[in-house]
């Protein structure tokens, strides 16, 4: 059994509701918030962190003062802890003013967890264009800041539905950058994380990972690229001999299909879209973006800000229920995990 990452608050705010915030404004964020709270009620207790502003006209908003408000609150209305920005947020059009404080409120979802009064974080979709241009946001995404505010060096994107769990092993960089950024420490330290979150975060004992091939049909033997003898494959060898139920690597082309899928809990890309393609094609409404080895639990909806239909009312609101769905589950396993490996050092 695996223990709490590093600066993990042993069964803190297990019990504590969940802290989403708002993303881009401008975004569908807003919207899609106020559906999940329509939906969800009072069975699954979450606040909102945003400016009231920016909700639709009407929305019926519960405010609160602090998180422990929110499970009383959220028979009255969506539970909002205020954040003020500067200006408005029209809807499909991003404000640069309000870029500073789209990132402050992520910093304040992070310390509201770390300190107990939530617990875990949903986060709604950012626009990096917009706090890149409004506030020279330095990093390439949400994962990238949080692994920053978490104090770790490395964390794992891992998208997850009940059909599918895939771990991209590079992330937001070019596809020609691929091959030299995915070196044999990188993969190793991707795989261990996803299996630690496999065992701690998804109650998985011994969890099945399988991992992709860099190249056509894993390379064929080398006659379409020989990373996988190099790289690849002589990992997966060593790993096995400590344990690990891993396969691999295979050719992605027929790692997905339903029977492929019965073998594994969750599949190892080696890029970006290669681990994505799949899991948006079975259950694109369903999915969930997950950071794995944070100190704290965060999921999101797999989805971006979707400007071109925000503030229209039809933005689907399923992919951030579920992502506020397996925040609570994974901040229970957690919890328990922490409790558990407490209790047996006591005896």
């Amino acid at each position: 059994m695996s223990t709490p990452a590093p600066g993990a608050v042993a069964g803190a705010g297990a019990d504590a509701p969940i802290a989403l915030t708002c993303g881009e404004p401008s975004g569908i964020g807003p919207e899609i918030a106020l559906k999940a709270w329509e939906v969800l009620g009072r069975d699954l207790p979450f606040f909102l962190i945003a400016d009231p502003r920016h909700l639709p006209a009407g929305a019926p908003v519960a405010r609160i003062e602090a998180p422990g408000e929110a499970a009383r609150a959220s028979a009255h209305g969506l539970p909002l802890l205020a954040h003020d920005f500067p200006a408005p947020a029209p809807p499909g059009r991003p404000v640069p003013q309000n870029a500073a404080a789209v990132i402050a409120v992520i910093e304040r979802a992070v310390s509201l967890v770390r300190s107990g009064q939530a617990a875990a974080i949903c986060t709604a979709p950012i626009h990096k264009q917009a706090l890149k241009e409004g506030a020279g946001f330095a990093f390439p995404g949400h994962t990238e800041f949080l692994a920053h505010l978490g104090g770790v060096d490395q964390v794992v994107m891992m998208l997850a539905s009940d059909l599918l769990r895939v771990v991209p092993a590079t992330i937001h960089i070019p596809l020609a950058e691929v091959p030299r950024a995915l070196t044999p420490a990188l993969l190793e330290s991707t795989i261990r994380i996803t299996r630690a979150a496999m065992i701690s975060d998804f109650a998985i004992p011994r969890p099945r990972l399988a991992v992709a091939g860099l190249n056509p049909h894993a390379g064929e033997g080398g006659t379409m690229g020989k990373d996988e003898a190099r790289l690849i494959a002589p990992l997966l060898e060593r790993l096995r001999t400590e344990g690990f139920a891993i396969e691999g690597p295979l050719p992605a082309d027929t790692m997905f299909h339903a029977s492929a899928r019965a073998r594994y809990d969750a599949a190892i890309c080696m890029y970006h879209d290669q681990a994505l393609i799949p899991i948006k094609t079975l259950d694109f409404d369903r999915g969930v973006n997950v950071t794995l080895g944070l100190p704290f639990v965060r999921t999101s909806p797999d989805h971006g800000t979707a400007l071109d239909i925000a503030g229209k009312g039809i933005a689907n609101p399923r992919s951030l229920i579920e992502a506020l769905k397996m925040a609570r589950e994974m901040a229970r396993r957690r919890a328990a995990n922490a409790a558990g490996a407490a209790g047996a050092s006591r005896g």
